[in-house]
């Protein structure tokens, strides 16, 4: 399940290459990294929901920030970046 759930949020961002902007391409490739290791971390504790995939995510990020790794407009798009990649990856239907 939460391979599957990472593939698809993978397709959202590489389908974002053509049109997307570069600060957009830039919070795409930060996120895949994040997305990578969360995912990692939450099969080997056996976390296999999306919820719990978000959460990984988010707090990655979140530790990402306090560390000085974004600056404060970077913060804002990389996590309104997620939070719409997860929706969407939720409901695919909608993509």
């Amino acid at each position: 399940m939460i391979a599957e759930f990472e593939a698809r949020i993978l397709a959202l961002i590489d389908d974002m290459v053509e049109h997307a902007s570069d600060d957009e391409l830039f919070a795409g490739g930060y996120l895949r990294g994040h997305l990578t290791v969360s995912v990692a971390e939450a099969e080997e504790a056996g976390d296999h929901s999306p919820e719990a995939l978000h959460e990984r995510v988010s707090v990655s990020i979140a530790n990402a920030i306090k560390n000085g790794e974004l600056s404060p407009p970077d913060q804002i798009l990389v996590n309104r970046m997620w939070d719409n990649l997860f929706q969407q990856a939720q409901n695919p239907q909608t993509h």
